[in-house]
Order: structure tokens, then sequence, then C-alpha cells
């Protein structure tokens, strides 16, 4: 290896590292990690792609910020041009059923899977278990009762991780497989470049010609008329021939808004669940899990008994908030070479435990008026008008006005995608029923209590 091929992986090393902190880990897995910096001539930088289509959504959306990595890892850099390392991978021709020509062959246009989101180190509890288990059943492969299996939850629920598990457990039991991973909206980007490019027909047969197709985050293609066109028909040829579908969602298929009624209606047609925000037992779980193959990196550091325990208890908005602040936490007491007790994690994380305790999201003000009311989550955000749903749905409103930061028209949209002004009617019906009705004054003090503990 020459001085100038090491100092050019130094400072691709360097830039790749800055754009981790820029675009978020999963975007850097997905689209910069698959990268290499092939040279710089001038003020030009070469930049390989392991195929057409990752080079092709990079340049379109990330080229600003790697010239912008390189210039701060030292290289002078204001221009850049984007080239396929090597000849895609391609599968084999197939000849379809109907003798017609074989479908062309395509290069690998799966987004890249995270090694480490397997089933193995995916934590279960009661929050997810059946999600994890209706994920495990369609991994395992043979003949499944539930197509599609639409996965659905807030951020940081797990719904990435077990869809990255499935496509991998796939591929390692039936590697001869075609299984097509891909965000909404990489299906849509790859659909408009069909469109742009007169290639309609080989999307329609590359789709179309899968075993598993898995689409994360249907939500983005709500109102977006010929994508979602396109989607039900491979949606509908795929179901016609058995060959299984997973979707993901920030939310149930009928609380999307603008997405198309037949659209809706296809995706519940197979198994929807929802990954509920977790509990104390999973978010400890989750934390000594993690805690296990930190001290693999980190040997010798102790961890004091309690640490975990008040992290479970104290961050409680998502599981990658809790992961990150653990392996910020392993990571200093190594720096400074002490123990991980209550004193360092108080230290260390000050800034985390801060914003815990400050902010309620609306989606705990949700689950806890649920749960309080023993009515289900997706009736009390759906569309529901029976006084039983209504009114716990005005208290969650008048709730989320109160204790979050969250504007009128936000809170309308975590509500089923309603009006500001619907919000503003629940809010003042609450405040009015509140003075009148000691019974609801009562619950909505115990709801505020506990959300507030």
């Amino acid at each position: 290896m020459t001085d100038e091929t090491r100092t050019m992986q130094d400072v691709w090393v360097q830039a790749s590292d800055w754009l981790r902190d820029r675009v978020g880990s999963n975007n850097h897995t997905a689209w910069i990690a698959p990268l290499d910096l092939g040279g710089i001539e001038a003020d030009e930088a070469a930049i390989a792609a392991p195929t057409r289509f990752i080079s092709d959504w990079v340049q379109r959306h990330y080229a600003d910020a790697i010239r912008d990595a390189l210039v701060h890892a030292g290289a002078p850099v204001t221009r850049l041009s984007f080239r396929v390392a090597a000849a895609p991978r391609t599968t084999a021709p197939r000849k379809r059923s109907d003798g017609a020509r074989p479908t062309p062959v395509e290069p690998e246009m799966s987004a890249p899977l995270d090694a480490r989101f397997t089933f193995d180190n995916f934590v279960v509890g009661k929050p997810n278990e059946l999600a994890h288990a209706a994920s495990r059943r369609v991994a395992e492969g043979g003949a499944v009762t539930f197509n599609p299996l639409f996965l659905y939850g807030g951020v940081g629920l797990g719904k990435t991780h077990l869809m990255h598990a499935v496509a991998s457990e796939v591929r390692a039991r039936r590697p001869e497989s075609r299984v097509l991973y891909l965000s909404a909206e990489q299906f849509m980007y790859r659909f408009v470049q069909a469109l742009r490019e007169r290639t309609v027909m080989d999307f329609k047969e590359m789709f179309r010609t899968v075993e598993v197709l898995m689409v994360d985050d249907v939500q983005f293609i709500a109102g977006k008329e010929s994508t979602q066109e396109e989607f039900f028909h491979t949606f509908n040829a795929l179901v016609d021939q058995g060959k299984q579908i997973v979707i993901s969602a920030d939310r149930a298929p009928g609380e999307i808004k603008d997405l198309e009624d037949r659209i809706k209606s296809r995706l519940q047609c197979g198994l929807v669940v929802d990954l509920h925000p977790t509990d104390y037992e999973l978010r400890l779980g989750i934390l000594q899990s993690k805690t296990d193959s930190l001290r693999g990196q980190y040997a010798g550091l102790c961890v004091e008994p309690g640490v975990l325990e008040f992290l479970a208890h104290r961050i409680t908005s998502n599981v990658r908030v809790l992961e990150g602040a653990l392996q910020r936490l392993f990571a200093f007491a190594s720096l400074v070479g002490r123990k991980i007790d209550m004193d360092l994690t108080q230290d260390c994380l000050v800034d985390t435990l801060r914003s815990s305790d400050r902010k309620v999201s609306i989606e705990d003000i949700q689950r806890r008026v649920a749960e309080h009311y023993n009515i289900r989550l997706s009736d009390l955000v759906g569309q529901k008008r029976v006084r039983t749903i209504a009114r716990p749905r005005q208290v969650a409103m008048y709730l989320a006005k109160q204790m979050t930061t969250r504007s009128l028209p936000e809170i309308g949209r975590r509500f089923g995608g309603r009006d500001h002004t619907t919000i503003m009617h629940g809010v003042r019906k609450i405040e009015e029923l509140c003075a009148e009705d000691h019974s609801l004054a009562e619950d909505v003090q115990l709801l505020r209590r506990a959300l507030e503990a």
C-alpha cells in the first residue's frame, strides 16, 4: 500500500466519521459506508459506489455533505465525480411464467443491511413480543397465513431492527431467494427514475420477480399519486403469486393521511402489529444486553449496582436515546479511568437526564390515556366518534397542549391528522368539563401526576 493510498484512506475515514454525526447512523450505514474515495485530482474528488442506484442516490442527496466532510478532513475539494466501482452483482436471468423474455439482469437494488440488527440481539419484552414472533415466522420461510406483515410504531421502538433482521435471516437461510429491502422513498425514487429513463417495464419486471419485498416507512408515499398507483399494482402482483411482503410505518394503515383507501385496505388484510413504547422491564433488558456487548470493547470497566436500573427508569423516550446514553457512559468512564457509578452517571449524562425530565411526549400521553380508559391506542388516534373514545381523546389532546411544547397543528398530526381547530375545541371542552365534573377533573390530575412521575 502506497503512502498516497494510505493518506487517501485516512482522509476518507475522517470524512466518513464526520458524516456519521451529520446524517445519522442509519443513513450513514445505508449510503455512506458503501462508498470509497477513489482519488483526488486538482480540486475534484472521485467517489466510488458499488451500484448505479447508490451512486445516483448519494449524488442527489449527500453530495454537498460529502464535499463538506472532505474539506473538514483537510482535502481541498470543490467538486465531486461519481462512478460505479465495479461490475454490479446480478441475478441470473429468469424465464417468466408466460415464456416471454427473461427478467433483465439488474444491479443489486436492496439498501445495505446493518449487521448489528439481528434476531439474536433483539431484546424481546411484552411491548414487542408479537412483532418479534411474526417477524421470526416470516424469516423462517414456509407457509405464512398472513400477508403482508405490517409493523408500526414510534421512533426507536425496533421496526427497522426487525426489518433488517428478517432480510438478513431470509438471505442466510435461503441464499437463492431474491429479498428486496428498501425505504418507501427509495421505491419512489426508483419509479421516478424509471419514468424519466423510459424503463418502466424493466422496473415492473424487477420488482415483481422477488420472493420477499420489504418496504420501510411506507407513510412517505402518501399523497404521491403515481407512486401509490405503482405500489398498489406491485403489491397485488406479489400477493397473487404468493410472495411475502413486509411493510413498516410510523402509524397504522388506517391512520396514514393521504394514503389511498384501496392501499389501506390491502395493507390491513394481513397482520397489523403495533410495537408499543417500551416499559421499564424491556428497557432494563435492553441495557443489560447492551452492557454485555460493550464489556467486550471496554474490558475491565465496572458498572456499579443500580446504574442500569436508574437509566431504565429515567430515560423513557426511545431505545436509541437509551443505548446512546449507555455507549456515552462507557466511553467517558474509559477515558477518565473511573468505574461507572451513580456519580459518574449523573455527571456524564446531565444533559440527557435533564432532557428526559423536561419532556413528556405526545406518544407517552396517548399511551397513558388509552391505558387509563382501557381503550386501544389505535382507536384513541383514529376516527371513531363514540363517546367512550371521543372523551378520552379530548383528554389526551388537553394534556398534550398543557404538558408539551408542541404546536396545535403538530398535536393534530399526532392525532390522526386532525385540524388544529379540532384540537382547540377538544382542549376547551375539557377545560369547561373539569370545572363541572369532579370525576373528570380527578382523572385529568391523576393522569398528569402519572406522566410527571
